[in-house]
């Protein structure tokens, strides 16, 4: 497919399930909207359950509404306990909510804020639901992540949840990366099975109610310039929805807007920051990751072996 990308270019979804986190407002509304439109049955997983409602309202297709706060592993694991006896098959998880250069603050559990919901929320999630998707050829997890991921980046083992110190750009910048470090953990163990890959993509620069939180000294500068630095959640929705329903997505491949600098435009296979390929800090991530949530992602077994062309790692 080409540069020009769009939703007309999404296959029939009809007989797929989609679970999108965060789909009431922003990116995650138009994703789990586009994938409504074209047929499939889309569980739009919030917070904020009245605003899920008012959104499904305003959607076409099957939509429905699970409560879901990523900031409590309780409510994970409640969410996927209803999610698990009301669905018998999942073939996408669209990892999309997230929070963004939020004050200093912890999640219901101890965690950083952005960390836990932007990272270990999602962890969580996938790890209790990946087994509705395991036995569905073609199931996806796509995770959101950012070009956030390059700027003072890294995970920081020694202080996770910047207990000694808070930078709360940085601190956006470990979650981002370790969503995509997350991608590539999950794909490497996903390969040997075949049938669910693993997938990540970011939005450019889109106008969301995420710039909230913006540092004060920003804030004005970057309402003044988001009509040409930005584009709309419609679009900045495009690289996830290619990763989620592209027929030559690969597992590991990451999506992103084609324009210059990654800002704005149709999506296309980008590259990330070398630091989100060092598969010893991933695989040190994962480990720390089960450790704080307490989940354990069931161990997937070679069903077959598969095509040339099929599912990489990277």
């Amino acid at each position: 497919m080409g540069k020009t990308w769009t939703t007309a270019n999404i296959p029939d979804q009809r007989g797929r399930v989609a679970v999108v986190t965060g789909a009431n407002t922003g990116l995650g509304y138009e994703t789990a909207k586009a994938l409504a439109e074209h047929g499939a049955s889309v569980v739009l997983a919030v917070r904020n359950v009245e605003k899920g409602v008012r959104a499904a309202a305003r959607m076409t297709g099957d939509v429905t509404v699970q409560a879901l706060d990523l900031t409590s592993l309780a409510s994970v694991r409640t969410a996927a306990a209803a999610l698990r006896s009301r669905l018998d098959r999942i073939d996408l998880l669209i990892n999309n909510a997230g929070v963004m250069y939020t004050p200093k603050q912890t999640t219901a559990d101890g965690f950083e804020m952005q960390f836990g919901t932007n990272h270990l929320g999602h962890f969580a999630l996938t790890g209790l639901l990946l087994d509705l998707m395991l036995p569905v050829p073609g199931s996806r997890v796509v995770t959101v992540s950012s070009t956030g991921h390059r700027i003072r980046a890294a995970i920081h083992f020694d202080d996770l949840q910047w207990e000694r110190s808070y930078s709360r750009i940085a601190a956006y910048g470990q979650s981002k990366l370790a969503n995509l470090m997350f991608t590539y953990e999950l794909q490497r163990r996903l390969a040997a099975r075949g049938t669910t890959v693993a997938v990540a993509a970011h939005p450019g620069m889109s106008h969301t109610d995420l710039i909230r939180n913006t540092p004060a000294a920003l804030r004005l500068p970057v309402n003044w310039l988001a009509p040409l630095i930005t584009q709309t959640p419609a679009m900045g929705a495009l690289p996830t929805l290619r990763a989620a329903t592209d027929p030559g997505a690969h597992g590991g491949q990451y999506y992103g807007p084609g324009g210059r600098n990654e800002v704005k435009g149709h999506p296309r296979p980008v590259t990330s920051s070398p630091e989100s390929y060092e598969v010893a800090v991933q695989q040190r991530l994962w480990a720390v990751s089960e450790d704080l949530t307490g989940v354990k992602f069931p161990v997937v077994h070679s069903q077959r072996s598969f095509p040339s062309g099929s599912p990489t790692t990277m």
